[in-house]
């Protein structure tokens, strides 16, 4: 951006190079241009102009020498004068924007970001630039949607835009700026690798198998090895997805959330030993809010080799990260069928309701618990 800002500032300098004071050697200048010597061309021309001069080219070529040898107060000043002088000038406006975005004043950056859109409301780099000085993420999301409406093929605004909208989990209309994005430059690897993810959440488990595959010939990215794992095995291809965590494993790269999918794998390919080793890996990798889920993950395997006692044991320090309801239901399940603790049972089944599950997606669980609980009294209640 600022090399556009550059040459736009550049080029209405060089339309009024030829039109100057009689005073003014000419040749002297362009040498100075020629030889990128700005501060010297800068030094020059303010001694062939007074201070309180109101020549406005004379001030541009000042400005823009000052800008690019840096001397940014200096250029500020001619810039203001400018503009004191001709209001709302876009190329004025985007230079003062540039200054003060280079010395790190967000303020007066996305003020001159402002006048400039109100001047020209459909100005693409404009809304593409004040985007990152938005004060939230909404304001952010806003300027790029409208810069994003602008010029759709501008890789730089659609992965940011699509970035926002992942944010937000709103997971296809991020796809699809990206699928416009990348439509327009096919060999753009970082919009691609950018949309992998988003495909994966859109359960387009095939496309992010073959377009990830490809993108791995040209680059061992361990973003996109680990999206492609999990893509394998979403569509039950484990032996492959397997293949791909271990790369990573052997990188030193691996997360939680692999860890995690590596010991649902083995799971799935009944090797309970490995399903273990990993579910404890994952769990050792670090205390997150997704903890509880990954005692879950062990205690169900733990089940299912018949080491009930363990998998309750696993259960309940699960709930000590957090109420996590479904391992309230997993308890009264293990107490009630395969440890024969009745009492045990209906007070986890009873737990489970309290936790208020979703009534909709766990609807069979909350009926089952109740008619387990009424089950299990009414039987006690004959007993006596």
């Amino acid at each position: 951006m600022k090399n556009l800002l550059f040459c736009l500032a550049f080029s209405f300098l060089c339309a009024t190079v030829f039109a100057q004071s009689p005073a003014l050697d000419k040749e002297k200048l362009l040498d100075f241009y020629q030889s990128q010597r700005y501060a010297e061309a800068a030094q020059y021309l303010q001694s062939v102009y007074p201070n309180d001069t109101q020549d406005v080219k004379a001030l541009t070529q000042m400005a823009y020498c000052n800008m690019m040898a840096g001397k940014l107060p200096d250029a500020e000043k001619n810039y203001l004068k400018i503009n004191a002088i001709q209001p709302n000038t876009l190329p004025v406006l985007f230079s003062l924007a540039n200054i003060n975005a280079r010395r790190g004043n967000k303020i007066k950056t996305k003020s001159y970001l402002e006048e400039i859109i109100k001047t020209d409301s459909t100005n693409f780099n404009a809304y593409k630039q004040i985007a990152d000085y938005a004060e939230d993420d909404s304001a952010k999301t806003a300027y790029l949607k409208i810069a994003n409406a602008l010029n759709r093929v501008d890789a730089d605004v659609a992965y940011e835009l699509a970035n926002q909208y992942s944010k937000a989990k709103m997971y296809q209309p991020a796809y699809d700026v990206l699928k416009i994005a990348i439509q327009a430059d096919t060999s753009h690897f970082v919009l691609q690798q950018a949309q992998l993810p988003i495909a994966l959440q859109l359960n387009k488990y095939k496309e992010v198998v073959t377009i990830g595959e490809k993108l791995l010939l040209s680059s061992a990215n361990p973003n996109t090895l680990s999206t492609v794992a999990k893509a394998y095995f979403f569509l039950k291809n484990y032996n492959k997805a397997l293949a791909s965590f271990k790369i990573l494993e052997q990188s030193g790269m691996l997360n939680e959330s692999n860890l995690y999918f590596m010991s649902l794998c083995y799971r799935e390919l009944k090797n309970y030993d490995k399903a273990t080793e990993y579910a404890k890996k994952t769990i050792e990798e670090g205390i997150s809010g997704n903890t509880p889920l990954y005692y879950a993950l062990l205690g169900g395997i733990l089940e299912e080799r018949n080491q009930n006692l363990n998998a309750a044991t696993a259960y309940k320090r699960g709930l000590t990260f957090g109420d996590y309801n479904t391992l309230y239901y997993r308890l009264g399940v293990l107490y009630d069928f395969k440890l024969n603790q009745a009492k045990n049972a209906t007070n986890y089944y009873a737990l489970y309701l309290k936790s208020k599950p979703d009534t909709l997606k766990e609807k069979e669980q909350i009926d089952y618990s109740k008619e387990r609980i009424t089950t299990i009294t009414t039987s006690k209640a004959v007993q006596k």
